[in-house]
């Protein structure tokens, strides 16, 4: 009987403790979804399908790179997100530049 009881509550703290929000939760956006996040509504309809078809990329910030990315972004390397299909006739594929914490937009832009 004690063995029981001490099962129950066992199993009811268990419960509390994760309707409480005690267990860490790891609720980790994909890259590509931070980078959607940041594009106008106009560059977002030049995703033809799905946010699967690009291609992330870790690459130190060079000449090029340093032109579009924010002022103050002072690291060696970038996270570059290509959104493929996305090229216009007057500009290439969308490319969003990521932080190394790949959560906040350092800069876009388009390769041409």
């Amino acid at each position: 009987m004690r063995k029981l009881r001490f099962i129950t509550i066992l199993h009811f703290l268990a419960l509390t403790m994760a309707g409480c929000g005690m267990f860490e939760s790891n609720n980790v956006i994909p890259i590509e979804m931070i980078a959607f996040g940041s594009l106008t509504d106009e560059e977002k309809e030049r995703i033809p399908a799905s946010l699967k078809d690009s291609i992330v990329k870790k690459v130190s910030v060079n000449d090029e790179i340093e032109l579009v990315i924010a002022e103050n972004y002072n690291l060696d390397e970038v996270y570059i997100v290509t959104f493929n299909h996305t090229e216009t006739h007057s500009s290439g594929n969308l490319m969003v530049f990521v932080d190394l914490d790949k959560k906040t937009v350092v800069g876009k832009s388009t390769n041409s």
